[in-house]
């Protein structure tokens, strides 16, 4: 008898253990497919090779260096880059919030707002971005990092003027000699590669790069869910690529967009407006080209609605939210750093 037990004991264990086995291959073939499915679709996870992630963010022209790095990060928060010293980088590009400000639409000197309604984009893995803009009208970094300096309405300073607060304080021109040589001439173009060098380095994976990297483990199955509705529904004919996003396309080619009105964008001159990414997409709200968005959900079948000319349900949403949410990333540990001191001859702050 106490022999018959242990053998039906013995028989209920392997066919327990054989379900399991059975269960995770099972589990991890669609795994496996899911990746695959995301790959074809041009989603494409963040290099874990620091090799490989230089090969597409590196210029030769201009190496990323630490010495770079840091004088890049100083000049990205340094207000005196503004007409009234009060404005950096930071201030739109808050990178303890997401890299946004957090508002609906950018706000710059003298309190005054982006004439467009424009909504400040997240600057976490801006380097990934096909276009840099709205409408797209910068192809990098480094060119765009010229134009918030110069805008009347956001830091409103003139190229002379941050050249000559720049060129004013002993401590820069000897970290520009440090960083690239010594006798450097130093520019505006070169002060704005120079934070497009830090801003390079804002680079946050997630665990969604993990997943893609093939740690079947990385995403829960609810993760899972969203990213099988998400690529169901066709949100990666936009967001694909390492950025999730960056490329210019069409809006709202089904039915309008509900905010349209607000503003007065209208993308560039074939009306193509930048996808955004969706990295960090939790954290950089509100939503859209105007900041008219402020929910997550609302946001996704918003654009149900006016790209995919689709209705897609709450219960949809929600799970393409779950999966939206495994895209924020790890940030970089950034101190904020100690900035020189102004000089008798550097150009005080202006508030006309």
């Amino acid at each position: 008898m106490t022999h018959s037990k242990n053998l039906i004991y013995k028989t209920l264990q392997l066919n327990i253990i054989l379900f399991l086995c059975i269960s995770i291959n099972i589990f991890a073939s669609s795994d496996i497919e899911l990746i695959n499915r995301a790959k074809k679709a041009d989603m494409m996870p963040i290099p874990q090779s620091k090799l490989e992630l230089l090969e597409i963010i590196d210029d030769k022209e201009n190496p990323i260096t630490n010495a770079k790095v840091e004088l890049g990060k100083k000049l990205f928060f340094e207000p005196r880059l503004s007409k009234s010293g009060l404005i950096s980088c930071n201030s739109c590009h808050h990178l303890g919030m997401g890299g946004v400000d957090g508002i609906s639409v950018a706000t710059g000197d003298k309190w005054s707002a982006n004439p467009l309604h424009l909504n400040s984009p997240t600057v976490y893995n801006a380097v990934f971005n096909f276009e840099q803009f709205w409408d797209g009208r910068s192809p990098h970094l480094a060119d765009q990092a010229q134009g918030p300096i110069q805008a009347p309405f956001e830091m409103a300073a003139s190229q002379e003027l941050v050249l000559q607060r720049i060129t004013s304080i002993p401590q820069y021109v000897n970290e520009f000699k440090k960083a690239y040589t010594a006798d450097i001439k130093i520019t505006f173009k070169l002060i704005a590669d120079t934070i497009a060098i830090f801003e390079k380095t804002l680079i946050t994976p997630s665990r969604f790069d993990k997943f893609l990297h093939g740690d079947t483990n990385a995403l829960n199955k609810d993760e899972k869910e969203g990213l099988s509705v998400f690529l169901d529904l066709g949100c990666a004919r936009c967001h694909k690529d390492i950025a999730l996003g960056g490329s210019m396309q069409p809006f709202d080619t089904g039915k309008r967009y509900k905010y349209r009105n607000l503003g007065a964008f209208a993308g560039n001159n074939n009306h193509l407006v930048k996808t955004p990414t969706l990295r960090n997409i939790e954290q950089t709200a509100p939503y859209f080209h105007n900041g008219a968005i402020w929910d997550l959900k609302e946001a996704v079948k918003e654009m149900g609605k006016i790209q995919l000319v689709l209705g897609i349900s709450n219960e949809d949403a929600k799970k393409v939210v779950t999966f939206l949410k495994s895209l924020t990333g790890e940030k970089p540990n950034i101190i904020y750093p100690q900035l020189p001191v102004s000089s008798k001859t550097t150009p005080r702050p202006l508030a006309d």
